[in-house]
This record gives structure tokens, C-alpha cells and sequence, in this order.
């Protein structure tokens, strides 16, 4: 890699962004939003709809199946204060899938909204959940950061926590949405090919996406493949550091398919990404591969890739995508795994070199975030042109705004 980005100015990633350009809800039908296409320089628009007919027969194209939990959850003190707990990632156990199947005990990291108010003693909540009344406890724990260690306890070893955040959660809808969560978001906020549940905000490039559109894909033959990132509340942070260097990326935790790294190696390690959650999981499967390259022999901890890792020598070097998927692969065969379950931390900024992402569908990112740097990496700094023309053309903005698809 040629530069380091640690001195990016994060206000040189700036653009006015009026309130009305937000889209505060998506349209009535999914893929009928816009699509902007950047392809080589030159910017067109079209609809959604049309997104089979600009990409080569024969492509593949990688979605991220992560399902939105229901992940925040509110207490009232018994004097009066409301207490919100938010649920980032799971403790203990650590894993998503055991985390769910608990019974009577699960431990969170949690943001808590209103915390000046809950200085001491446990939080009880009376709730029905499959029609049995059950009483919900809420211990709060040690700091993590700018997390708390919550234990959450209840009386039924028939109830998991899946069944108490189905019943009791509420879907956590973008901070800049300025607006509560309806009925409907349980449904708008979920792509159509939503599977694994983790993630507390949705890939929102993928909620444009229809059974018509997914069925145009493979008939025009574009291969479809998916993995899981469980997109963090992190994904909202602003950057308020002057310099990136400042800035500190979330952990997000990734799962990747034997069959999936397959399919990518068939193709060449060349895959269309929509969204940037799975940009930053092929990504990271490259840098992945370098270090396994480098030490076959890595533990599973040290698979997870950090933020500045892709700028620094050992992932410098200029090993093929394919033959780091191969690593992987067979890191897999000796381990007798049929998936790759790992973290990353990436931060792709201007400086970064693509590997594997050779275009990518994406919405209209906010002022001033890691994803703007991310699309500006990816168009060779190409951006303000691009959002330029979306805030002259009556694009919409953020999560349940428009799309484009871009194509270096």
C-alpha cells in the first residue's frame, strides 16, 4: 500500500446535508427507489430495478444476511424514570447463536439511555412472553469502554432471550431518522433475504432489494452468494477526531462459508459487494488470508483484523487475493471447519487499495463518517462529484434513502 490514511482531515469529508434530504421512511415499493450509477467516471441515474442490466453476465454478487435484533429494551425505575438498555454484542456466552438459546441468564455489553437515573439496584420488568408471565431483571455490571456489562435474568427455563427481545425489544431504528420506531420498520428495516440474527442496524443497501429484482439477477446470470457481519451501533459514530488517527472502529464480527470462499476463488477473489458491510468483510477476508499466509499456524484470535492492519508492512504484501483465500481454505480443512467465524476492526480511507471489491451497490452515507472515506477510497476520491449530482437530483439520503451502484 502506498499511504498511510492516519492523517486524513475528516472535514475535507464534508457536504451539506438539509434534514428534508433524509429520508425518514422508504418508499412503498422497495426497488423503486433510485439508482445512481457511477461507472468510469461518468454519472447516469435509472431505477433500482434496472440494477441487473449494468452488471456483466457471470458476475457474483456477495449480500450480508445479518437480521436487526430487536435490541432495545425498556425499563421503567419505580421512580418513574425510563431506562433504556441497548444491546451490542453478546458476552456470555459470547457466541450470537448460544447467546439467543439462553434460558434464564444472558449477559450483554449495552449503551443505557438515561444512566444518571439508574445509579443503583436492579431494574424488574413484568412481561408476558408466549403467554407466560415472567418476570425480566436487569444487573448492571462493569464498564467496557463506553459499554456496561448487563446480566439479564428471568424465571422460565422454556424462554431463551431470543423469545424475550422478540416479545419485549424494540427494532433500533438510525439516531438521525429523529422519529420512534413503528410497527412497520419491523419490516422496512430487514432486507427480504434477512437470516442470521446480530446486527443492530440493517445493511441498508440491501433493503432495496425484491424477490423481482433477486430473480433478474439470475437470469441475467449473476452468481448470488451471502455472509454475515453483524453490524455494530458503531456504525453510526461520528468521527470527532481532526485526523482518522484518532478515530477508534468497532469491532463487528464476520462469518464466511466454506462455499462462499469457493465461489469467490471460481471467480477470481472479484465480487460485486452490496453494501459497505460486506465491502469491509471481503476486505478483511483478504487481510485475513496474509496473515495466515504469513503464519499458518495463527490462533483463531489472532484471524481478527485491525483497524490500521491493511496499511502496515505484513498486509502490505502483494500475496494474490485468490491465493490468500486459499489460505483460508485451508486453515478451514485443518481445523475441520465448514465456516470462518472472526472480527474485524478494518477502516478503509482513502490510501487503501481494493483486492477483492470490484463494484459495489451503496446508499448516501452522513457528513464526515467512515463510510464516506470508504466510497471515496473506492472512486479515487471521486466522491463530492457523486453527491453532488444526488443532492441536485432529488436523491434521498441515509438508511432508507436511495442507492448507487458504483463501478471504479
Amino acid at each position: 500500500m502506498k499511504e498511510n490514511p492516519k492523517h486524513i482531515r475528516i472535514s475535507e469529508y464534508n457536504y451539506p446535508l438539509p434534514d428534508e434530504r433524509i429520508a425518514k421512511f422508504p418508499l412503498p415499493i422497495r426497488d423503486q427507489s433510485k439508482l445512481l450509477v457511477y461507472r468510469h467516471g461518468e454519472i447516469t441515474e435509472d431505477l433500482f430495478t434496472s440494477l441487473p442490466s449494468y452488471l456483466p453476465q457471470g458476475s457474483l454478487m456477495i449480500f450480508n444476511n445479518t437480521k436487526v435484533i430487536q435490541a432495545r429494551l425498556h425499563f421503567r425505575k419505580e421512580t418513574g424514570a425510563l431506562i433504556e438498555i441497548f444491546c451490542l454484542e453478546p458476552i456470555a456466552p459470547n457466541d450470537y447463536v448460544l447467546n439467543f438459546q439462553q434460558t434464564q441468564h444472558a449477559a450483554w455489553l449495552c449503551m443505557i439511555g438515561n444512566l444518571k437515573k439508574w445509579k443503583e439496584g436492579d431494574l424488574h420488568k413484568k412481561i408476558t412472553v408466549k403467554g407466560k408471565k415472567i418476570i425480566l431483571t436487569a444487573l448492571r455490571g462493569k464498564y467496557h469502554g463506553t459499554s456496561h456489562w448487563i446480566d439479564f435474568i428471568w424465571n422460565d427455563s422454556e424462554i431463551t432471550f431470543a423469545d424475550i427481545l422478540e416479545e419485549f425489544g424494540e427494532l433500533p431504528i438510525p439516531p438521525y431518522l429523529n422519529r420512534e420506531t413503528q410497527e412497520s420498520d419491523k419490516n422496512t428495516y430487514q432486507t427480504v433475504y434477512s437470516k442470521i440474527k446480530g446486527s443492530v442496524a440493517a445493511p441498508t443497501a440491501g433493503l432495496h432489494f425484491t424477490p423481482r429484482v433477486l430473480d433478474a439477477l439470475k437470469e441475467k446470470g449473476v452468481d448470488c452468494e451471502e455472509l454475515t457481519l453483524h453490524v455494530g451501533a458503531g456504525t453510526f459514530k461520528p468521527v470527532k477526531s481532526e485526523e482518522i488517527k484518532g478515530h477508534a472502529m468497532h469491532t463487528e464480527y464476520i462469518s464466511v462459508s466454506r462455499s462462499t470462499l469457493e465461489k469467490l476463488i471460481e471467480h477470481h477473489a472479484e465480487a460485486i459487494a452490496v453494501g459497505t458491510t460486506s465491502v469491509r468483510t471481503l476486505e478483511s477476508l483478504y487481510h485475513i488470508g496474509v496473515t495466515l499466509f504469513n503464519n499458518p499456524d495463527a490462533q483463531e484470535s489472532e484471524l481478527h483484523v485491525q483497524q490500521w492492519q491493511p496499511y502496515e508492512a505484513a498486509s502490505n504484501s502483494e500475496i494474490p487475493p485468490v491465493e490468500a483465500l486459499q489460505c483460508i481454505i485451508s486453515y478451514l480443512d485443518r481445523h475441520s471447519m465448514e465456516t470462518l467465524h472472526t472480527s474485524t476492526q478494518i477502516i478503509i480511507a482513502p490510501g487503501y487499495e481494493y483486492k477483492i471489491v470490484k463494484a459495489m451497490v451503496t446508499n448516501f452515507h452522513q457528513p464526515q463518517s467512515t463510510l464516506l472515506l470508504l466510497v471515496s477510497a473506492f472512486v479515487k476520491g471521486n466522491w463530492k462529484a457523486i453527491y453532488n449530482y444526488a443532492l441536485s437530483h432529488d436523491f434521498r439520503f441515509l438508511s432508507y434513502g436511495d442507492s448507487s451502484l458504483l463501478i471504479p
